[in-house]
This record gives C-alpha cells, structure tokens and sequence, in this order.
C-alpha cells in the first residue's frame, strides 16, 4: 500500500505532538483491533488534505475550465481532424 503522504514528508519522519478529540468507542475498537491510532489518523488527515487541495483547485482554477469548454463547445476540438476514433 502506497502512502497517501507527500514522500519528502514521509521520508524526513517529523511528527508534531498534537491534541485531538476521537469517538472513545472507536478508539476502543481500534485498539482492541491493533489499528495504530496516529497512522490511521496520519492517513486519514492526508487524504482529507488531499481532497480539500483538489477541491480548491477546482475553485480557483473553474474559470479558466469553463472558458476552455466554452471554447472547445462553439469552436471544436483544435486537432479533431487527426483523431483516428
């Protein structure tokens, strides 16, 4: 399984202690299933990283998207005559 964590992060291996609230039944259950608690949390947390990165990408970036299918829409695609499909 592939880290969901940037490689320079993962390779330099810094933590920062840090405070957070969690379900007390899930915690249980986590450690009654031998789940590491800070690397399902380290997990989770990139993957939420992630999708909000990607989310504000979108949003800064929907301008420019709508203008290029705009384009593509009245205009066609630029190379369409070379498609072999």
């Amino acid at each position: 399984m592939t880290s969901a964590l940037p490689k320079t992060a993962a390779r330099r291996g810094k933590t920062t202690p840090t405070n957070v609230s969690l379900d007390a039944a899930l915690v249980a259950e986590a450690k009654a299933l031998g789940v590491g608690i800070s690397q399902a949390s380290n997990r989770g947390l990139a993957e939420a990283v992630k999708k909000a990165r990607g989310e504000r990408w979108l949003e800064e970036n929907m301008e420019a998207l709508e203008s290029s299918n705009a384009w593509v829409e009245a205009n066609g695609l630029p190379l369409e005559k070379y498609r072999l499909f």
